[in-house]
């Protein structure tokens, strides 16, 4: 006998789409930290053997991260990153095909307040990039600190990520048979102090070492837009050369991470919180650019190189930004 299951009402699932943001704001925020408090406290109960399982397993397998990472596919493919996606709603847009005979490094824009786009396009499979890219397989690079958070570092595994440093990045775009994306957020924790609702401002004039690793490899490079990534958050106004933002570069400086103070909504009222606001991501897909491989390539070939990418990030940019509510007069800016 066929079971069939009555279609869940609509305030049914905004409470389902609700409590995964719930749960994808906590992991950035507090999952890490919770992860180190277990870790140490477990050797204080009777279950201080788990710890010590868990140190041995993690000292056998300290390189897994630089080697590919170790995805679980049950993990990507859960329903809860379709709650996710629904929730703003996110969706990604292909633009022109690409060789699963290659490796590519994409370049995403921008960085945002928490890289809500890049992990649900590269880190699960609720935007269908599967479907869309049909042989690749994507990866996303993460600060090498959250690597050595004990049981933190197998969630970040399983969603495809690497730590972000030149090892990781060759060990994927080395690869034989192609099929693999390496995505950067190139604008890293720096650009994120940028981010809130209508800014256009890209951390990019002096970043080239994804231009360079892209050269080492002979690895086309695919510019990435998402529109709606900086509209999510609102942030403490923090101008350059205010308190604040001095001390938020000291301590990113020290940590490796910065620390925007951002609000949005909360979860039973609309006027403030820590969840992001319900409005739409468009992540497209821009045409790969041509690299010819080079073991040491100049300087002058890299900036050359460097201002192709940032032409045909604004040409895709200007594509597509009227499709997306952002005014005619708008263009990208540089920093």
């Amino acid at each position: 006998m066929k079971v069939e299951f009555a279609p869940l009402s609509i305030p049914l699932k905004r409470r389902l789409q609700t409590a995964s943001v719930v749960q994808w704001v906590f992991s950035f925020l507090g999952l890490a930290q919770c992860c180190i408090v277990l870790f140490i406290g477990l050797f204080f109960t009777r279950l201080w053997l788990v710890s010590v399982l868990y140190a041995t397993w993690w000292l056998l397998d300290w390189d897994k991260p630089s080697k590919g990472g170790r995805r679980i596919h049950c993990i990507r493919n859960s329903v809860i990153w379709r709650y996710m996606r629904d929730y703003f709603p996110a969706t990604l847009v292909k633009t022109a095909e690409l060789d699963p005979s290659k490796n590519y490094v994409v370049g995403f824009h921008p960085h945002g307040v928490l890289v809500a786009g890049a992990f649900l396009n590269f880190c699960t499979e609720a935007t269908g990039f599967l479907q869309l890219f049909p042989g690749m397989t994507p990866h996303m690079m993460m600060l090498t600190l959250w690597f050595r958070v004990p049981f933190f570092r197998d969630i970040l595994l399983s969603g495809g990520l690497v730590p972000s440093d030149k090892d990781s990045a060759s060990y994927v775009l080395r690869r034989r048979g192609g099929g693999n994306v390496l995505a950067i957020a190139v604008g890293g924790a720096q650009e994120a102090l940028d981010a809130r609702p209508g800014a256009f401002t890209l951390l990019l004039k002096n970043r080239k070492g994804f231009i360079r690793l892209a050269i080492e490899h002979g690895a086309p490079l695919v510019p990435v837009f998402s529109f709606g990534e900086n509209e999510l958050f609102d942030q403490v106004d923090n101008p350059k050369g205010s308190w604040l933002r001095r001390t938020q570069h000291r301590l990113q400086q020290i940590m490796g991470i910065s620390l925007p103070l951002f609000h949005a909504r909360g979860v039973f009222q609309y006027s403030f919180g820590l969840l992001p606001y319900r409005r739409p991501i468009f992540t497209v897909v821009g045409k790969p650019i041509k690299v010819e491989k080079k073991h040491n390539p100049s300087q002058e070939e890299v900036d050359r190189l460097h201002q192709t990418y940032i032409e045909e990030l604004c040409k895709l940019f200007e594509e597509h930004k009227t499709k997306y509510n952002v005014p005619e007069d708008r263009h990208l800016e540089f920093i």
